[in-house]
This record gives structure tokens, C-alpha cells and sequence, in this order.
């Protein structure tokens, strides 16, 4: 699959987002699972699903927000998600997410080429 961008962006995307998902699954393990494909025509799906403790619903609309985390003070910035939001909305794609116990899946919608 060939998606045009800085490729560092994605990069980092995908970093962030393994991070996050390898957190959650600590401290008994879990899966963490990347997916690449064709959505269709214009998109490429990107998911990052994880079998970890998943997003509490209170905490679910503030996950992009900047500074928002709730990992312990001294383990977390609270950009990660904020970064992860801007980059792929710079790529001119989308990003959604789903999240129960046991399992959040990030959800990235990413253009194959640049809009004219």
C-alpha cells in the first residue's frame, strides 16, 4: 500500500499508538495486534487493537485532548493521542476509536494520495 506523507509522521503514529496499546495490556500481557489493507478506492485502514484494560467511557471524548493522561505522574505526557490526532488529520485522513474492557482498537482512515 502506497501513502503519500512524511513518512516520520506515520512513523510516529504508529509508535505512539503501540505504545499506548503495549501500556494497556500491563501488567498480565495481552495482544497487540497492527493491521494495514485497503478500506477502498481512496483509503487505506490502519488499525491498532490491543487486548489490554481498555478507555473508562468518562474518559473516551478527552483521549486527543493535550496533557489529558492517566497514566501516573512522571510516566506520561498526555501528547501522545494529541500528536497521533494532528498527524493524521495533517495526512487529510480520520481517526476513530473503539474501547470495552479487554479491548480498544484505534481506527485510522488514511488517504493514498494528497487531495488536489
Amino acid at each position: 500500500i502506497m501513502l503519500h506523507g512524511d513518512p516520520r509522521y506515520l512513523s510516529q503514529v504508529i509508535t505512539n499508538l503501540v505504545i499506548n496499546a503495549v501500556d494497556a495490556c500491563k501488567p498480565n500481557g495481552g495482544t497487540v495486534t497492527v493491521t494495514l489493507k485497503r478500506a477502498d478506492e481512496k483509503y487505506a485502514l490502519l488499525s491498532v487493537k490491543d487486548t489490554g484494560s481498555g478507555i473508562s467511557p468518562e474518559n473516551l471524548s478527552k483521549i486527543f485532548d493535550p496533557f489529558f493522561t492517566t497514566k501516573p505522574f512522571g510516566e506520561g505526557t498526555g501528547l501522545g493521542l494529541s500528536i497521533v490526532h494532528d498527524m493524521v488529520k495533517e495526512y487529510n485522513g480520520h481517526i476513530d476509536v473503539k474501547s470495552r474492557p479487554g479491548e480498544t482498537e484505534f481506527i485510522l482512515m488514511l488517504p493514498f494520495k494528497k487531495p488536489e
